[in-house]
């Protein structure tokens, strides 16, 4: 199979874990030189670039971008992945705790890419895709503050794309239903039953299942690809028929 991705360099934010993780080792199988950006770089895997980065520090988004390019010469992609979650209804968390949220969830992305826009401005094959979720499309209870710091991404991924389309970047956002990820697993590990709380998960969503980190990346990979130079502005659901079906009750 050829290599869509031979010669491309791609930065990859939450690069050390989850779905993060997955996309590095996707891209990097379909030839990616591909550099993990993340506050823990110990479990990146073996053949990318691992870079200590905090994205909600400007300096420190700047300076991990300038490492990629002095090591790897230039960033055709970037995936904004890191993100960190959050529970309770618009009255359950305190202004600290929405701009924790908000600063690494939307302003992290925003904070990345507007780092990377310079070179991504050189590149023959300029994508960022921008991981949002279904909850920015989907009211999920007890979600507010993420699903507001999604639902920013979703729409800053359509308007990024109106802006730097001319110059050649396309910007597209993939929202996954609810992932097989860390965060998902310290949460079940919270819960008073959490068979019964991951019983609850893959009902709710129509196939049945969480979804994988590796189908996340997978539809990473089709949008950050050259070979899907005409898919822009769009954001990709991959949740299980969440967001769109409704299915009468499994008997």
């Amino acid at each position: 199979m050829r290599a869509e991705f031979d010669t491309l360099v791609a930065v990859v934010t939450g690069g050390g874990s989850g779905i993060g993780a997955a996309v590095v080792e996707e891209l990097g199988q379909r030839g990616a030189r591909v550099a993990a950006l993340d506050l823990d770089v110990s479990q990146v895997s073996a053949g990318a670039l691992g870079v200590t980065a905090d994205v909600s520090d400007d300096a420190s988004v700047r300076a991990a971008v300038e490492t990629v390019v002095d090591v790897l010469g230039r960033i055709d992609i970037v995936v904004n992945n890191a993100g960190v979650g959050a529970q309770g209804t618009v009255a359950d968390n305190e202004d600290s705790e929405w701009m924790r949220v908000l600063d690494v969830n939307l302003l992290g992305t925003v904070r990345t890419s507007r780092a990377a826009l310079p070179h991504l401005r050189r590149s023959p094959a300029a994508a960022i895709v921008n991981i949002g979720s279904i909850a920015a499309t989907a009211g999920l209870p007890e979600r507010a503050l993420y699903s507001a710091s999604k639902g920013a991404v979703l729409a800053l991924s359509r308007a990024m794309a109106a802006d730097h389309l001319a110059e050649g970047i396309r910007v597209n956002c993939v929202n996954p239903g609810t992932a097989e990820t860390p965060w998902i697993e310290r949460l079940l590990a919270k819960a008073e039953d959490p068979e019964a709380e991951r019983a609850a998960l893959n009902a709710r969503q129509p196939h049945g299942r969480l979804v994988s980190a590796r189908e996340v990346a997978l539809a990473v990979c089709y949008l950050a690809s050259p070979d899907s130079g005409s898919t822009t502005g769009i954001g990709m659901a991959v949740d299980g028929g969440m967001q769109d079906l409704r299915l009468r009750p499994r008997t």
